[in-house]
């Protein structure tokens, strides 16, 4: 039987080929579009905004002007945070006088290899132990005439009262899980809708548990805490810092427009309403409150929520805070200041503009 011109071999392998490299080809491609669809979705991040701006610029006649980079809030590194605190005076023969304490079971924990090797959530939960059963033990002590050893864990838990509000900000506000809520997102999208009451509730719960602690009642459930924490990382408070630097980059662009037509003679003059300012108030009515008033109104109500809950632990805490968290959380407020009144600006932007309209 006669083979086909495309059943001949040679030609058969070549076709093989193509295909083989066609489907190289393509699977190449594959990290490319998932590029293409992330810039996307980071683009959409702003598209109300674009379109605002691009209605803008018809009526006011009014290039659109080059809209700055949203300010950014440089976290500090853990490591630059965390409050340096003395070890403690007890030794391991100290350690074996304790025989008969259920502070022997702490210390044990806290002079093994994981116990001095713990993050700072793991060594607060091992000084409240220690405080926790350090009274029953000193107490024991002396009944049996321990009076040394008893008075060196009474000094100690002394120091470890001292320490407990920096032990605490170290496990919290100078935490890598707090490091996290502050954490700069890669893009915005569905935020804030995508957000939940979840990581107020654990604020509010670390912000209880410091309160109690510092007021004496040292009960800690290890496994509760650890989880508030995760469940902190999780936040939103970076996004939060975004959204609005955001919002405010791009309507500050706005009110630039705005006032270059104001300083050139405005939209109405000698009695006179022209199109364009009827065009204006559509552009605003129909892109600025349909659809950037709803979302800079979400995200000052997720403001209002997060703010109190960091800023009541920062309250609790506020004996100790380092100056290098003092200046961050300053810088803080003065970005969220200004980026919160975003909004408010431009409205007054807009009512300077079309005001000597409305009588018309």
């Amino acid at each position: 039987q006669r083979l086909t011109q495309a059943d001949h071999p040679t030609k058969r392998r070549a076709t093989i080929s193509i295909l083989r490299q066609s489907r190289v080809g393509a699977m190449a491609l594959v990290p490319l579009c998932l590029l293409l669809m992330a810039g996307c979705s980071q683009s959409n991040d702003s598209a109300r905004f674009e379109r605002y701006l691009e209605r803008l610029s018809r009526p006011l006649s009014t290039p659109i002007p080059a809209v700055g980079a949203p300010a950014r809030l440089e976290t500090p590194d853990v490591g630059q945070l965390q409050i340096d605190i003395a070890p403690g005076k007890l030794d391991a023969l100290d350690f074996l006088s304790l025989s008969g304490c259920q502070l022997q079971v702490t210390l044990g924990k806290r002079n093994s290899s994981l116990g001095k090797f713990a993050p700072p959530s793991q060594r607060l939960l091992l000084e409240l132990e220690y405080l926790h059963y350090a009274p029953a033990c000193i107490e024991y002590l002396r009944s049996r005439d321990e009076a040394r050893i008893a008075q060196l864990l009474e000094s100690t838990q002394n120091d470890k009262l001292a320490q407990l509000p920096a032990r605490i900000f170290n496990a919290t506000l100078a935490s890598q899980e707090f490091h996290s809520f502050w954490r700069t997102p890669a893009n915005l999208a569905k935020y804030p809708d995508n957000t939940s009451s979840a990581v107020i509730t654990a604020l509010e719960s670390i912000n209880a548990h410091a309160q109690r602690w510092l007021s004496g009642d040292f009960r800690a459930d290890n496994r509760e805490f650890e989880l508030l924490l995760n469940e902190v990382a999780r936040g939103d408070g970076g996004a939060l810092v975004l959204a609005l630097s955001r919002q405010d980059s791009w309507l500050t662009g706005a009110n630039s427009m705005l006032q270059s037509r104001h300083a050139a003679g405005g939209l109405c003059n000698a009695g006179l309403k022209p199109a364009s300012a009827t065009i204006l108030e559509n552009v605003v009515r129909k892109y600025f409150i349909g659809e950037i008033q709803p979302v800079a109104a979400a995200l000052g109500r997720r403001q209002h929520q997060l703010t109190p809950a960091i800023e009541a632990l920062e309250t609790t805490l506020s004996q100790v805070l380092p100056p290098s968290y003092s200046d961050w959380r300053t810088k803080r407020r003065e970005v969220l200041v200004q980026a919160s009144g975003a909004p408010r600006r431009h409205v007054e932007h807009v009512k300077t503009l079309l005001d000597p309209c409305l009588a018309l």
